[in-house]
């Protein structure tokens, strides 16, 4: 099955709510393959952090809208300068996963930022007990490097964590 995205398009500050909702519904939500519930207790992100995100001069918040214009996908991409751009905040509607959506999402940033950065390689963290959500992204080209960076604890959005042990995997892929 195919999910019915219409278009692709840059988050404009209008979309902070949806985009607040989709992500935490994605990572924190009951439902679909890319919960966190059991590994943290928080609400991943907050209106402001969205905001600083569409608003950052050096990034862009990409979504994909269904043909009623609701948000179906988002992520966000940063150019790190050098050929080097972050993909991050990726989240899909659970009621949507498994149907291709996050390939294209994946495909269309990678475009994005190749064609608007020169971007020639893609860098990504993700919690390393989430193996498989790395596994997904190795099967789309991306390597596991050897470095790891430490878990943002600290940053916690009005909650904790629920393990001590995390930490991220950084995975790279040449564009």
């Amino acid at each position: 099955m195919t999910t019915p995205i219409d278009a692709f398009r840059e988050a404009v500050p209008a979309d902070v709510p949806a985009l607040v909702t989709l992500v935490r519904t994605a990572y924190r939500g009951e439902v679909g393959w890319t919960t966190e519930t059991a590994l943290l207790d928080d609400e991943r992100i907050d209106a402001s952090g969205v905001a600083d995100k569409i608003a950052n001069p050096r990034g862009a918040v990409l979504v994909a809208v269904d043909a009623m214009g609701t948000i179906i996908g988002c992520c966000e991409l940063i150019d790190r300068g050098d050929g080097l751009a972050y993909f991050g905040m990726f989240a899909v509607d659970p009621s949507l996963q498994a149907a291709g959506l996050g390939r294209q999402l994946l495909a269309r940033a990678e475009q994005h930022a190749a064609s608007i950065w020169r971007t020639r390689t893609m860098e990504m963290t993700v919690i390393a007990q989430r193996q498989e959500l790395i596994a997904w992204y190795v099967r789309r080209g991306y390597l596991v490097s050897d470095e790891t960076r430490p878990f943002p604890y600290d940053q916690l959005v009005n909650g904790s964590a629920l393990r001590d042990d995390l930490y991220f995997a950084v995975l790279t892929r040449a564009l």
